[in-house]
């Protein structure tokens, strides 16, 4: 597993570098794709690529359900909507609170995914630097490109008195990000330097996409080719260790009905939204309150599958 793990590493380091590079140098020339192209070429991807690593859930229902007993799949499919509905009213009415809880989350759930295959056994004290290490995705776009990470905090409904206090006290972001920093050397030592050029790798790119691109694209990059790569590999494994080519057509058979059921609402939202707010806002709330509204349900079943197989 560690060896498809560094290989995507080294490919996807390779590629994200090369083109770091050519946007670095032909930038301006480029100028113009930030309001028009940009923001389409992210919503596709995060309709296909992204959103595939979930779209295996209603399988990986199965075992909550066989373990409460639940002859209904229905249960499954309603509890998850629900979840779903209720977080995008929570985001409505209390969006604060709610971008506060999903920045949270999410950290953890990306460094924890990023990083526990790696790791043999997990401590206590590991989960909370899964928070920290993940915590990198959000902090490092806010250190390079401040104005524009909080404009899409704008039009995420966020109060302005939130937005002028990151953009006033900046040292919060500095100390933050020299905690991210730490959180990578720290499973560097803990994991005795062992595939220490992954998560080198990881830190590196991760710093090397933020700076060089705006904070949606360089979102998109690292959610689409690297973590839900990772977790697509995890997934492939599952279903055909001994032979992964099987593993990846039996993915894709799997997970293709819900990723076009997904993708089919969201781009509806995209343009009932886009009536009120324009295109580029629509798309930017259907990604990050989409993403929000099945990032809970997704981590909530993974925790209630793991908790269950450790009991066991």
């Amino acid at each position: 597993m560690k060896s498809i793990y560094g290989k995507h590493s080294f490919y996807f380091s390779a590629l994200t570098i090369i083109f770091s590079v050519v946007v670095l140098i032909f930038g301006k020339n480029f100028e113009f794709s930030n309001q028009s192209i940009v923001p389409f070429l992210c919503l596709f991807l995060i309709l296909s690529v992204g959103i595939s690593h979930g779209a295996l859930d209603n399988y990986k229902a199965n075992k909550i359900l066989k373990i409460y007993n639940i002859d209904n799949k229905l249960v499954f499919y309603f509890s998850y909507i629900s979840t779903s509905i209720l977080i995008i009213l929570s985001w409505i009415f209390f969006s604060l609170i709610t971008l506060l809880a999903f920045l949270l989350i999410a950290s953890y759930h990306f460094g924890r995914e990023d990083t526990s295959f790696l790791i043999k056994k997990n401590s206590s004290f590991d989960q909370l630097i899964y928070l920290v290490k993940g915590s990198l995705i959000i902090f490092s776009p806010l250190f390079f490109h401040t104005d524009e990470t909080l404009k899409i905090f704008e039009t995420l409904l966020i109060n302005n008195n939130f937005l002028i206090f990151i953009k006033n006290e900046h040292w919060v972001i500095n100390v933050c990000l020299i905690l991210n920093f730490l959180g990578y050397l720290y499973f560097v030592f803990r994991n005795n330097f062992d595939n220490f050029q992954i998560l080198f790798l990881d830190l590196l790119l991760i710093l090397l996409i933020n700076f060089a691109f705006s904070p949606l694209l360089a979102f998109t990059i690292y959610f689409c080719f690297l973590h839900s790569i990772r977790h697509i590999i995890s997934i492939v494994l599952e279903l055909d260790q001994a032979n992964f080519s099987n593993g990846i057509k039996l993915f894709i058979k799997k997970a293709l009905p819900l990723t076009i059921i997904t993708a089919i609402l969201y781009l509806l939202a995209v343009f009932f939204i886009a009536n009120f707010y324009g295109f580029n806002t629509a798309i930017m709330q259907v990604i990050f309150i989409g993403l929000a509204s099945l990032t809970f349900p997704h981590i909530l079943l993974e925790y209630l599958i793991e908790k269950n197989e450790t009991k066991n």
